[in-house]
């Protein structure tokens, strides 16, 4: 009876208060009278009763209550410049427009990292150019603030290593599109064998740095000069076959097959050039027209070029009966090096004067002169994936392969190898190139172009490795010593697709062949 009648007294206390204040402490009554704790009572009342602690209002109307709601997760929170400044400051930390972001990576994997211009801003209102929410709107979101969706900022040192968010801009799984750029898996370098997978004895084979006497065909038949003879091995059955033998007093210093592969002209110590049918072992012409040794030949389509100790180079049409056509005079020392384009415009050549010339298909005078080498220039390939890039390689006093662009007839680049360069090859296949060396190392490096980083260095010849031919397939390499020996290397990948070996109309050939 004490409490109802302090009860009582307090709503009397009450009643020159506003409405809500009679309305909660009638709520606290019967709150009481229902077994609620007086004490509770007493607080209810003394909220109501204090002007500076905020009230909490009842109706009978539900009235849902969005203090306790984080809208920023889904971008509902219009963050307009007319809102209090906390909840700008607030809002541009954490908001993130996906439409924005989606914009910024699918530009990123359609063009790459710098589709147009540098990409270094972190949010997407930079990435877009601008930092207003109009400059973000898309076709994908016409409206500002409906329904956006965001991942929330997770700080702390884990942040990246927090798992896949089921709301992830990205369709490669990680939300990298915000990194700036999708990062594609780093390729493995390409392992090259270290060895030799097989290896021919080559009796008499010459250490003459002159010389060329290994040729591979595009039948995969491999010739070779030893001494007076010429053997062809055949890279399908192993079979080796006697092709001639010359007099006791003349000597092979030359091999080159013709682009069909079912002709071989042999360049002989005396001067002559001999045209060889391969399939009949048969030899169809000689011709002359030096005067000493024929040291390197080059084919252009039924036009063949040799070089010779004479200092001089012929061009000799086969189906003309004249011995030659045209004689190039430019040399002043003995001609080792010959290389026809692959579109059989130009010809270089290298002699053992240091120089390196460019002829054209009628010119009798060298349209360019090189003279950067400070030695013999034997090694000469021009890139079969870039017109009028040319690689020359020069001997002992020099060490360096030097790169030229015979279309703007510029030195584009130079690397000091460290010994002598014999022989220089480009695969076809990708654009990589091999380089054969002397004194004093006797390797062979696989090099990456335009970089000019080694992928691999092999070694195994005793001797300078002189004489060095590729595959038709451009996978496989054979080089030649003073040793005596063969040695075939894995060295190039597959081509990307079959036509670039069947252009020539042989079959696809893949390393199985050589056994």
């Amino acid at each position: 009876m004490e409490d109802c009648e302090d009860f009582s007294e307090e709503i009397k206390g009450l009643e020159a208060e506003s409405p809500r204040a009679k309305i909660a402490a009638r709520r606290s009554l019967v709150f009481s009278s229902s077994g609620f704790n007086a004490g509770k009572v007493e607080s209810a009342a003394a909220v109501a009763s204090s002007p500076k602690v905020n009230r909490i209002t009842y109706s009978d109307r539900f009235i849902p209550s969005r203090s306790s709601s984080n809208l920023t997760g889904f971008a509902l929170l219009d963050k307009s410049p007319s809102s209090n400044v906390s909840n700008v400051s607030h809002g541009s930390e954490t908001r993130e427009d996906s439409a924005a972001a989606y914009s910024m990576l699918l530009r990123t994997e359609l063009f790459g990292s710098d589709p147009g211009g540098p990409m270094v801003p972190n949010t997407p209102e930079k990435l877009l150019g601008g930092s207003s929410r109009d400059s973000a709107r898309t076709p994908m979101s016409p409206t500002r603030n409906l329904f956006r969706f965001k991942n929330e900022h997770r700080g702390g040192a884990g942040a990246c290593a927090s798992p896949e968010s089921p709301f992830s801009l990205s369709p490669v799984g990680l939300d990298v599109a915000l990194a700036g750029t999708v990062t594609s898996p780093r390729k493995a370098p390409r392992k090259i064998a270290r060895s030799p997978y097989k290896v021919l004895d080559a009796p008499a084979l010459q250490d003459d740095f002159y010389l060329n006497l290994v040729d591979w065909s595009s039948l995969n038949v491999l010739a070779v000069g030893l001494g007076p003879c010429v053997y062809l091995w055949s890279a399908c059955t192993s079979k080796v076959t006697k092709l001639c033998d010359l007099s006791p007093n003349d000597g092979v210093c030359s091999v080159g097959w013709t682009q069909r592969g079912t002709y071989l002209a042999v360049g002989t110590n005396l001067g002559e050039v001999q045209i060889w049918d391969a399939t009949r072992c048969k030899r169809v012409r000689t011709m002359g027209g030096h005067r000493t040794r024929v040291g390197t030949l080059a084919w252009s389509s039924n036009v063949l070029s040799s070089g010779s100790r004479d200092r001089n180079i012929l061009q000799r049409d086969i189906r003309a009966p004249e011995d030659f056509v045209n004689r190039l005079v430019g040399h002043k020392s003995e001609v080792c090096g010959l290389k026809w384009s692959y579109d059989d415009r130009e010809l270089a050549s290298g002699g053992n004067d240091n120089q390196l010339f460019v002829w054209n298909q009628l010119s009798t005078q060298p349209v360019l002169k090189f003279s950067e080498h400070t030695a013999a220039v034997k090694a000469i390939a021009w890139s079969p994936h870039q017109h009028g890039l040319l690689a020359s390689g020069g001997g002992t006093a020099d060490r360096c392969i030097r790169f030229w662009n015979t279309g703007t007839s510029t030195h584009l680049s130079c690397v000091d190898t460290g010994s002598q360069v014999c022989n220089l090859v480009w695969s076809k296949n990708v654009n990589e190139l091999v380089s054969t060396h002397g004194y004093s190392q006797n390797q062979i490096i696989v090099w990456r172009y335009p970089a000019m980083s080694k992928l691999s260095t092999l070694t195994g010849h005793s001797y300078r490795v002189l004489y060095l031919a590729i595959s038709p397939d451009g996978q496989t390499i054979v080089t030649g010593a003073g040793d005596e020996t063969l040695r075939f290397w894995n060295v190039f990948p597959c081509p990307k697709s079959q036509s670039a070996v069947r252009n020539t109309g042989i079959w696809s050939l893949g390393r199985t062949h050589i056994r």
